[in-house]
This record gives structure tokens, C-alpha cells and sequence, in this order.
């Protein structure tokens, strides 16, 4: 295959994704989960010759698209979503044709400069104040690990990455339960070990108790531990529980600890102005994160950070050999040095293009229709007898429930088996629930009224 056959067969490629697209109505939102499946199509040892491209591409469409779950189905209601605008999947292609390695401003000026010029869209967009700059991560993951990281240094006064933990004092970091298993996965990446991310008691909005994370910062250093950082919830993936941001920010401040909040997927919502008052007090954190790929339309992965002070997180994962350098320019930002990976990819492009082709005022439009959607379709739910709702909506997440467990999870198998709708499950207060989040790009009201029809049909 050369750069001619590649033109020809783009165009089929695009022609394939148009008919994907118009077709996702028609196809069951989840695959079907017959473990194997698609394994055995494959032959177990790969070509000695070169294929024509023609048979490759039958083989595709023949086996691939019956063996996804399409996450860009208007039905799909679980997990968040994550969404690829039509613009969004026109700036993948061409900054997969460029292939761009933007470890460095010099390896590619305009992959940095873009996403500078992005991070300050955003947060004119969310409402943050002057001040804050960022760079974009894949995933909230790593965004997070990159939080816990940097305060970790700040806690040793920048010695573990040097000498190891072995030489500090024990650590300690706090968050509520409801904050996502990503904070779990990097305290342990980190070293910090999982006994030392303490899990702060909610009060009945399921919301951070200020006091109970000063009590337990006293607490720890009564005990000769090293308080290190704290993590907020803004939107916790349960069953959308925020965190009173504010008030614990100003706690935290009171022992000089520095704060991440967590906002990966109901920070988009924050373009809207009327939702800000979820996440009152965000001005004072040290680092937020939120998901452009989970509700605004860019296409995964897109995971942006925004920091008040970049210096210490570029101090913790900065490295700058010889190889490295930009010769005359030792104060170009190197996004690289922000981030954990070396290798980037141009995600800002993707950025660029949806912001402009759907304007802030579109893109708002979406998550209030999403928002108000939720509301009508968990108030039609809890008018079907026998469905209780074990959470209100938070934006446009919300969970019910059968009268028990083995009732609600015979309802779910029946729900995602019957292919219309795609829903998830959670523990909500040692229940188990259902959860239904409305985010997907392209979904309707009537996409959405879909889910009680489907409930009361295989409840009966």
C-alpha cells in the first residue's frame, strides 16, 4: 500500500464511517459478550505475504463493527460517554496524516502553541480565573498520577524522586469515597501505598465533611505522618457526588496542602454558567482536571490539566538531556516536561476545531438538552411501579433500583441483552444500582425517553 492507494482508500474509509454512523440506530448499543468470538475469526498466525487491501477491508467490515460496543450510539447511557464530534474525528485524521511527535516545541511548533492557545480557551470557557495555565493528558489517570506525583515531591521537598520514599516520613493524602479509583491507582503508582490515601467521611449529599478532613489531618500529625495533599470530587462517577469544594480548599490551606479536584466529567458542564455553583470555590485549588472527550465532543483521548503554578509539577517530571534541548530557546515551554509520557500527540488540534465549528453556544445548548433530558427521563422512570430512585439527577447522571438486588440485576442483563438502550451498574450505599448518564453527542430527547419505555417493557 502506497500514499496513492491510501487517497482510494480513505475515501472508502470515510464512505464506511458515514454508513457506521447513519446505521447506529438500527445496530444493539453493546456487543454481544460471547468471550472468543471475534479471536477465532482471526487466523493464528500472521501473513507471510502482503494481503490486497481489498480482502483486508472486507474482513473488517465483516468482523470488526459486530464485535464493538459503539460508544457512539445516541443510546448509549452508560459509563460517560466518550463522544467524537463529526469535526473532532476530521482533526484525528489529519493529525494522524501529519503523525506528529510533539515531545518538543522544536519538534513541532504548532502542536505546542495550539494547545497553549487551547488550555486558555478552556478555562476562559469554564469560567477560571486569570492565572491558570495547563497542558493536555490522555486520561484523568494520568492526570491525577501527575497531581499525586508533584505533591508528593512538594511534601519531601522535592528529595523521593532523588532518594526514594524509603528516606521520607509516611505521607498521607485525603479524598472522599466517592472520588473516582483512578485517585486509588496513582496513590499506589506514586508509592504512597493505599493504608495512606485516607477516605473522608461525606456528609448526606454525599458531599466531603470539612470537618472531618481537618480532624483528620490533626489526627496524622499527632501521629508524626506527613499530610501531603488533598483530592476533591467535582462529579464523582457513582453517582455524580460533588464535593463542597470551597470549604475544603479552605482546609487544606490552613496546613499549607495543595489540592487537585477532579472534575473529568462534569467539568464541561461548567461552560454553562448556571452549574458553577456545583464546584463554588474552584479558583482556589492548585490543579483541576476535566475530560473534553467525556461531554464537549473531542474525541478520546483528550484530558486537559489546569494548574495555577506549573513549577512544581515541571520540577517533578521534568528531565532535560542533551538530546532534549532547543538550542537558543531554554525557556520554550516543552510540554513533555508537564506531563509523564515523553511522546505526544497533537490532541489540541481536535480542540481547535471542535470549539470553532460548534461555538461555546452549541456546545452548551448539547449539555443543557442533556441535563434537562435526565430529569424528564428519571421522573418517567420513578412513575413505573416497582422502580425506585436511589439518586436524583446530578447534571445529567442519576441511579434506580428494584426492590433487590438479584430484581435489579435481572433487569440490567435484560436491558443490555435487549441491545436498545445501554445501561451500568454501581454500588450506591451498599446497594447495588443502575446508573444512567445522558451525554452521548448526538442523542435526542426522544433517544432518551427511550430508557423508561424499555424499563416498563422488561419489567412486565
Amino acid at each position: 500500500m502506497n500514499h496513492d492507494d491510501l487517497n482510494h482508500w480513505s475515501k472508502r474509509a470515510a464512505d464506511w464511517a458515514s454508513d457506521y454512523h447513519s446505521s447506529l440506530r438500527d445496530r444493539p448499543v453493546r456487543a454481544p459478550l460471547n468471550p472468543g468470538a471475534i479471536a477465532r475469526q482471526l487466523p493464528p498466525h500472521p501473513p507471510e505475504a502482503g494481503e490486497p487491501m481489498e480482502t483486508i477491508f472486507a474482513d473488517f467490515a465483516a468482523i470488526v463493527p459486530e464485535g464493538m460496543t459503539h460508544w457512539q450510539h445516541p443510546r448509549f447511557f452508560a459509563y460517560f460517554p466518550a463522544n467524537a464530534s463529526p469535526a473532532s474525528m476530521l482533526a484525528e485524521q489529519l493529525a494522524n496524516a501529519m503523525a506528529a511527535q510533539g515531545m518538543l516545541w522544536q519538534t513541532s511548533p504548532a502542536v505546542t502553541e495550539i494547545e497553549q492557545v487551547m488550555i486558555q480557551w478552556l478555562r476562559q470557557a469554564l469560567g477560571l480565573p486569570e492565572g491558570f495555565t495547563g497542558t493536555i493528558h490522555d486520561s484523568a489517570t494520568t492526570t491525577t498520577l501527575s497531581a499525586i506525583l508533584t505533591m508528593r515531591e512538594q511534601a519531601t521537598a522535592f528529595a523521593s524522586n532523588i532518594s526514594g520514599l524509603q528516606a521520607s516520613p509516611r505521607l498521607r493524602f485525603y479524598a472522599s469515597a466517592q472520588t473516582h479509583s483512578s485517585v486509588d491507582k496513582a496513590i499506589r503508582v506514586a508509592g504512597i501505598g493505599q493504608d495512606n490515601l485516607i477516605k473522608i467521611e461525606t456528609d448526606a449529599q454525599f458531599s466531603m465533611r470539612p470537618a472531618a478532613l481537618k480532624a483528620a489531618i490533626d489526627a496524622d500529625l499527632a501521629a508524626g505522618f506527613v499530610p501531603a495533599g488533598v483530592i476533591l470530587c467535582a462529579g464523582g462517577t457513582s453517582i455524580g457526588a460533588f464535593d463542597r469544594i470551597g470549604d475544603c480548599i479552605t482546609v487544606a490551606k490552613q496546613f499549607g496542602l495543595p489540592v487537585n479536584v477532579d472534575a473529568a466529567w462534569a467539568g464541561s458542564a461548567m461552560i454553562c454558567p448556571e452549574y458553577r455553583g456545583l464546584w463554588a470555590g474552584i479558583e482556589g485549588a492548585d490543579s483541576i482536571v476535566f475530560n473534553p472527550h467525556k461531554w464537549l465532543g473531542v474525541q478520546f483521548d483528550c484530558a486537559v490539566q489546569f494548574l495555577r503554578d506549573p513549577t512544581p509539577q515541571v520540577k517533578t517530571l521534568g528531565l532535560r538531556p542533551s538530546y532534549l534541548e532547543t538550542a537558543g530557546r531554554e525557556e520554550i515551554v516543552n510540554f513533555n516536561e508537564w506531563t509523564v509520557p515523553l511522546g505526544r500527540r497533537f490532541r489540541a488540534l481536535k480542540l481547535w476545531f471542535t470549539l470553532r465549528a460548534y461555538g461555546l453556544e452549541g456546545l452548551r445548548a448539547r449539555i443543557r438538552n442533556h441535563v434537562a433530558w435526565a430529569e424528564e427521563a428519571c421522573a418517567d422512570l420513578a412513575a413505573i411501579a416497582g422502580v425506585q430512585i436511589t439518586s436524583q439527577p446530578s447534571l445529567s447522571l442519576f441511579s434506580f433500583a428494584l426492590e433487590t438486588q438479584a430484581k435489579t440485576e435481572a433487569l440490567l442483563a435484560r436491558i443490555n441483552d435487549d441491545g436498545r438502550i445501554y445501561l451500568t451498574q454501581t454500588l450506591h450505599e451498599g446497594r447495588y444500582v443502575i446508573r444512567v448518564q445522558v451525554g452521548q453527542f448526538d442523542c435526542t430527547r426522544t433517544d432518551v425517553q427511550m430508557i423508561a419505555k424499555v424499563v416498563a417493557e422488561l419489567m412486565t
